[in-house]
C-alpha cells in the first residue's frame, strides 16, 4: 500500500468508503498517490497570497493546473467517479447530473461524467455549469448545458475554503429548481468552508485535504 493512503484516520472522508476497494486494487492506490503527487507538483505554492475569499494565506493551490492537464484530467475522473459512485452505492442515491461554478469545477465535472460514461453508457452522470452570473441576454440562463429543472445532482467545487464558491453555485441550482444530493470537492483547505456547506444540509466529499496533501 502506498504511503499517500496509509493512514486511513489522516486521509479524507471518501477513503471510508474506498478502503475495501484499495486493499484490494493496486491500480487505484496507484491512481490515489499519483493524482496527489501531479496536484503537490503543478498546483501547490507556498508563499503569501491573498485568496478570491479576501484571506492571506501561506498555501495556493490552483487546481487547474492539474484538471486541465490531460493526464491529470484522466486521474481526476477514476479516482473521483470511484468515490461517487461508492458514496451513491452506500447511501442508495440516484443522481441526474454533476456540476459547479465555472471554471473551476468545470475539467472535474466533465472527468467524472467521462467515466461515468465509460462504465456506464446507458445511464451516465450528466454535465452541467453555473456561470457566475445569469446570461445577460436571449434566455438569462446561469446553468448551461444538462440540467433540468426536477434533477438530483452533485455540486462541485475544485478547492474550498470559506465554501462561498460551492454555497454560490448551491444557490444557483436550488433556484432553478435542482435538487442537490452532495458536494464532491478536490482539495479541502479545512478553514471553515465543509462546515459551512454541511450547515446547508449538503455532505462533502472531499477527495483531498490540506492535512494529508501536505502531509
Amino acid at each position: 500500500m502506498s504511503q499517500a493512503i496509509g493512514h486511513f484516520d489522516n486521509f479524507p472522508r471518501f477513503l471510508l468508503f474506498l478502503i475495501t476497494k484499495i486493499r484490494h486494487s493496486p491500480a487505484m492506490s496507484d491512481s490515489v498517490s499519483a493524482l496527489r503527487s501531479l496536484l503537490l507538483e503543478k498546483s501547490v505554492r507556498t508563499g503569501t497570497f491573498t485568496l478570491a475569499s479576501g484571506k492571506i494565506s501561506d498555501l495556493y493551490i490552483d487546481c487547474r493546473v492539474s484538471t486541465l492537464d490531460a493526464h491529470g484530467a484522466n486521474l481526476v475522473g477514476e479516482v473521483g467517479w470511484t468515490a461517487v459512485k461508492e458514496y451513491i452505492a452506500a447511501h442508495d442515491l440516484h443522481i441526474d447530473a454533476i456540476g459547479g461554478m465555472t471554471m473551476g469545477a468545470d475539467p472535474i465535472s466533465l472527468a467524472v461524467g467521462m467515466f461515468s460514461a465509460r462504465e456506464n453508457p446507458a445511464a451516465p452522470l450528466q454535465v452541467f455549469t453555473v456561470r457566475k452570473e445569469p446570461k445577460g441576454h436571449g434566455r438569462g440562463k446561469q446553468i448551461e448545458g444538462n440540467f433540468s429543472p426536477g434533477n438530483t445532482v452533485i455540486v462541485v467545487d475544485d478547492v474550498i475554503t470559506t465554501g462561498g464558491s460551492t454555497l454560490k453555485a448551491i444557490d444557483a441550482i436550488e433556484a432553478e429548481g435542482g435538487k442537490i444530493a452532495f458536494a464532491l470537492v478536490l482539495v479541502d483547505r479545512e478553514e471553515g468552508g465543509r462546515a459551512a456547506i454541511e450547515a446547508r444540509g449538503i455532505p462533502v466529499l472531499a477527495l483531498y485535504a490540506r492535512s494529508n496533501l501536505l502531509g
